[in-house]
Parts: C-alpha cells; structure tokens; sequence
C-alpha cells in the first residue's frame, strides 16, 4: 500500500484531478494487469483510494471522501441521488457505484477498464473519471441554484448559506427575491495583494456595469459586510480585503449556462489568486527592468566623468600617475558594487529602492577626491 500527498498552493482550473489521472492511466496503459492499492491526497481534506487486481483486472475500485458543500446534503445513505446520478452520467459503461461505499469513504466506483477504448477517446474518459470530486461538490450547488425554495425558511426570511469548496475559504449563498445572491469574504496575506485585489474588484464593478456586460452577473464589491450576512460568526465576517457578491438570476442558471455559472462561482477564490500573482510578478519584473536600466545610465555616466578628469587633470608625470591610481581604485569599488546590484533576484521593497537612489544621486564627483602630495 501506498500514500502520496499532491500539494496545491492554490486551485486548480482544470476539472480533473491531475494526480488521479496520472494513476487512472497508468492503470489503463499497463501492458499486463498490475496489483495496485494507492492512497492520495489533495487540498489537505479529499482523499483518493485506488484499487486494482492482477487476478481480476476487469475491476479497478474508485473510493473517495470529500467534505460536502453544505452539511445539511449529508443523508444516512451517502451522497445525495441528485449527486449519484451526475457521478453515474460521467460515463454509464464504465461506471457502476457500490453501495454502500467503503467504510469511512462517501462514495465507492467500480471501473470497468474493459469497455474503455483503446484510443484518444479512451484518455479522455479517464480524464472525466478523474474529475469525480468536482463533479460531486457541483452538482450540490447546482441542486441548491434548481430548488432555492429549500433554502428558505419561515415568516419570509432567508438565511444565508455557507458552503466550503475549499478549506479556509468558506462562502455565503442567500436566496432573495427573483435572484441568488453569492458573497465572497477576501483574505489575503500580504497588504501589497490587497491593494492589487481591491483595484481589481473595483474595475470588476465598472466593467459589469457597462452595456457590453448587461447579462453578466452584477457584481458589488464592499469592504464591510453586506447586511444579509448580519448574525454570522465573527470569525467568517473578519476579512482584509472586503466583500465580493454576485446577483444570480434565472437567466445565468438556464440549460448549459448552469454548469458554467456553478464552476465560476466555485473557482472564484482561485481566480483571483492567480491574478494578484500575476499582477505582482508582472510590476516586480517591471521594477528588475527599471532598476537594471538606472545602474546602466549610472555607469556610462561614470565613465564620461573618468574620461572627462582625465583631460583636465594633466600634470606632471608622478603626479598623474598618483591620480590614475586613486582613480582606477575607485572605479574598481564602483564597478564591483554595480555588479552586486545587477545580480540581485530577490524581491525589490520600495523603502529599498529609495534608499539606492539617495546614495548613488548624491554620490561626489571625482575631482572632489582629487588629492596632491608634496614632491620632495
């Protein structure tokens, strides 16, 4: 038996699995049946338990455990059969669920390695199976976009629902009147990914208020919570980046725009993630480009001036040659010290760059280093 942990700093967009698809088709590429039994490990909470026989290799056994979305989804049988239905509809000839599943496991597959094509098409249903644990956390947010009235408790109000895709970044789903309002809490650890997240929400809010986007969803961006979340956990409310919410309606959930509306919602958090790493890797390289190009101007700089102090300090022989060699000393110290600057890699802080400009701005010119000695 083997276990092996896949790390994710952040999600994935892709639906499958890159790892459970890597050992699905290893499995389905082996040329003579192999005896498998493999455990893997993703996001920290979903765990994958792979199963294969060499007296048997019709049957490769799929289990999986996954925290739900929403609690209240949890039945004493497994999964919602809503969910069951969307697993079987992956692929029905190659998919049969065991029921129950395996013990501390919410779902149990038996894979029929069989009936799998021996082609491109043979991949891309491996790629499908392996994209099970985003099918099940969707489609449980798809039942509660296709029967909102479930969420909606007594005297006409309506509570907000919290659902966890992924850990520590829990979101709120409310159900209003004619729409489904989606509200994201944005926390981030860094102040420089606030700002650049801020900015992005803020030109979020502008683009979905154009007339090119009328259909999109309206987005709000806030940096206290709305009022709909008002008697919610402290712990859930305290954010350093503000709140982001989506006006849901009937429109955004018809036919195949579902799935689309689901994945995005789902993604969200991953979404803007990798556009505040971008944006920063994107204003750090533009900083190296920047810094690069002052050290270069700097230095050409220094060498007119050494030209320069040579054709005006032309004197007798020794005392030239006491110059050129204070001189060619200290442009030695100089080069070395740009050099040094040209290989840094690291990250550029602006308080450091400040404090560059104040030294090599100031920095005294050569003939006020200029010293003569008495010749005897």
């Amino acid at each position: 038996m083997s276990r092996h942990r896949q790390k994710h700093n952040m999600a994935c967009f892709q639906r499958e699995s890159p790892a459970l698809k890597e050992i699905l088709l290893r499995l389905y590429r082996a040329e003579k049946p192999l005896e498998f039994d493999h455990h893997l490990y993703e996001f920290g909470s979903v765990e994958y338990h792979v199963q294969a026989s060499a007296s048997i290799p019709d049957n490769t056994y799929l289990s999986i455990a996954t925290p739900l979305l929403y609690q209240d989804f949890i039945l004493s049988s497994g999964l919602p059969r809503y969910t069951l239905e969307m697993v079987k509809g992956i692929s029905p000839d190659v998919i049969e669920i065991i029921e129950p599943p395996k013990e501390g496991y919410k779902l149990t597959l038996r894979l029929k390695y069989s009936r799998i094509p021996r082609n491109k098409g043979g991949v891309k249903m491996i790629a499908s199976i392996s994209s099970v644990q985003g099918v099940i956390l969707s489609s449980q947010l798809k039942d509660m976009l296709m029967n909102v009235n479930s969420l909606e408790v007594s005297q006409g109000m309506y509570r907000p629902v919290k659902l966890i895709y992924h850990p520590r970044e829990p979101f709120f789903v409310i159900k209003q009147p004619e729409k489904i309002t989606a509200v994201f809490p944005m926390r981030f650890k860094e102040d420089t990914d606030v700002i650049i997240a801020t900015a992005f929400f803020q030109e979020l809010m502008d683009i979905g208020s154009s007339k090119a986007f009328v259909k999109a969803p309206h987005c709000i961006w806030s940096p206290i919570p709305p009022a709909e979340l008002r008697g919610e956990p402290i712990e859930d409310l305290s954010t350093n980046g503000g709140f982001v919410s989506f006006d849901i309606t009937g429109r955004h959930v018809e036919g195949k725009r579902l799935d689309k509306t689901v994945w995005n919602l789902l993604n969200f958090y991953a979404f803007v993630k990798y556009h505040v790493k971008s944006t920063r890797g994107f204003i750090q390289r533009r900083m190296r480009t920047r810094l690069e190009s002052l050290v270069e101007v700097l230095y050409n700089a220094g060498i007119k001036d050494e030209h320069h102090i040579k054709k005006k300090n032309r004197g007798p022989k020794g005392v030239r040659k006491l110059l050129n060699f204070s001189k060619s000393k200290l442009l030695k110290k100089r080069y070395n010290f740009i050099n040094k600057i040209k290989r840094i890699r690291s990250r550029i802080k602006i308080h450091w760059f400040s404090r560059f400009r104040k030294r090599w701005l100031n920095f005294s010119r050569f003939s006020s280093v200029t010293r003569y000695e008495k010749l005897n």
